[in-house]
């Protein structure tokens, strides 16, 4: 479930109709038309224990100080019961009810309102933008404003923190577990409506994929690009809003309360708050460059997006910063610096790597990498309406040293969030472990899309760039 975004097929500026043979590469663009045994294990088993492994991390911190052995070993020994774990979670309240609901509408709104912010800050691209061809052979519009319901969210936060006093800063964290009810009822009911929608009355038909298994299509969704009207787009808005503008304020809640509790914010708090807030900033900056990602690109609409990004993204995400207000670590200043640097090098390797692969793109290879002119494979693909595409992939930059170098960049900076909670508990290594399983696993699914959507061309790709993820090693 990710926010982790990696671009990964610019468009070429050519194509081509032809009235045959259309259908080859294009029947296994995007998710897979049919199901193996392994594929439907995992999406049984994701199905049955996500929501689980979400409920197990918080309660374990609201119960047992965040220790993520105490609960298992203390069922398993018979000193506690499952009925006793559920009674001493918080129920759904009327309160976290509202604060949701008014939550989403308010993000919904933000969502819905023109972007104004691209004529206002210079180099910013947002407003309307075109997004990648779909396998339909169809390019959506989409009205850009991120940044924009992100700086107005945080403004609205910070005039009730430090002047209006509608509520406390805390409200977040004093509502979490509630909160997490409404979170996973948003999730499935989105999941539900999209798997309907795409039966009765689909975006668009050609770009809909039924493997004839409901438990797949359930969760690997159905419509590549739900929409309702011309501009709410499912895809778009679950996946940057509400989930990734609630990252920064859920952060920002959690250092309200280490205040309210011990009288000080410590400087792990600071760095996670800074870290974070700095990737959560990059997306919605570069939120015209995320239509090109594998996330737009390839994954269809359903419960792996829907209830991924309303649960697990603001769930897990955030554990680091749950974590230090149950257990405030003060880091040497020493090892305070060395972690932020350590964070600004993944983040100089993301940023970096995907610039180059953008800057490719938008210029088509007329530029500059390290230097010197980029070297590229030329491929073809074919969409559904018999067009034949023409694109790049580079190899040169970072490109040319690993496949998906941008990931580790990605993983440097989610080793840094971990850290700063230093070694005495396992929970805020979730992530880390978590990224680096997800991030492996994207490698392998993507690479596997493009073969069969590039042919022999990804043969040739992956002869000029023969490294994954790490180079001399996978």
């Amino acid at each position: 479930m990710a926010a982790h975004k990696e671009t990964k097929y610019p468009e070429g500026s050519r194509s081509k109709h032809l009235t045959n043979g259309a259908g080859v590469s294009q029947a296994q663009w995007g998710r897979a038309w049919k199901v193996d045994w392994f594929s439907l294990s995992a999406v049984i088993f994701l199905l049955l224990f996500a929501p689980f492994i979400v409920y197990y991390l918080v309660m374990s911190c609201d119960q047992y100080n965040c220790s993520l052995t105490t609960p298992a070993i203390e069922f398993l020994t018979g000193k506690t019961h499952l009925l006793d774990i559920w009674n001493k979670m918080p129920p759904l309240t009327w309160k976290a009810a509202s604060l949701y609901i008014s939550w989403v509408t308010f993000q919904a709104i933000l969502y819905m309102l023109p972007d104004f912010f691209h004529k206002l800050i210079p180099l910013y691209r947002g407003g309307l933008q075109g997004g990648a061809v779909t396998p339909a052979g169809i390019i959506l519009n989409y009205e850009i404003n991120g940044l924009q319901a992100w700086l107005i969210t945080h403004a609205l936060w910070f005039a009730n923190a430090y002047h209006f006093h509608w509520f406390s800063p805390t409200i977040v964290f004093d509502n979490w577990i509630p909160l997490l009810w409404c979170a996973n009822i948003l999730g499935y009911v989105v999941s539900i409506f999209v798997m309907m929608k795409a039966y009765w009355f689909p975006t668009n038909s050609k770009d809909c994929k039924f493997t004839g298994n409901f438990f797949y299509d359930f969760m690997m969704g159905v419509e590549f690009n739900p929409r309702l009207g011309k501009w709410f787009d499912f895809k778009l808005f679950f996946n940057g809003r509400p989930g990734i503008v609630a990252w920064t304020i859920i952060n920002l809640s959690y250092a309200a309360k280490q205040k309210e509790l011990y009288g000080q914010i410590t400087n792990s708090m600071i760095l996670v708050n800074v870290l974070q807030a700095l990737y959560v900033l990059d997306f919605f900056w570069n939120e015209t460059w995320y239509l090109k990602t594998i996330d737009i690109c390839h994954d269809h609409f359903g419960w792996y997006l829907g209830w991924g990004d309303c649960v697990w993204l603001p769930y897990t995400y955030t554990l680091q910063g749950l974590y230090l207000v149950y257990h405030p670590v003060q880091l040497s200043t020493g090892n305070a610096v060395g972690i932020l640097l350590l964070g600004l090098v993944g983040y100089y390797f993301f940023r970096i790597t995907n610039h180059q692969k953008d800057l490719f793109r938008r210029t088509d290879g007329n530029c500059k990498i390290w230097g010197t002119k980029p070297k590229y494979v030329e491929c073809s693909y074919m969409s559904a309406d018999g067009t034949k595409h023409y694109t790049k992939l580079l190899t040169s930059g970072f490109w040319g040293v690993a496949r998906h170098f941008n990931y580790i960049g990605d993983l440097l900076g989610s080793l840094a969030y971990c850290l700063s909670c230093g070694f005495d508990h396992i929970l805020p290594y979730f992530y880390i472990i978590y990224m680096t399983i997800l991030l492996v696993h994207r490698c392998i699914r993507d690479e596997h899309r493009c073969s069969n959507k590039y042919g022999k061309d990804w043969k040739r790709y992956c002869d000029a760039v023969p490294y994954r993820l790490f180079p001399g090693f996978f």
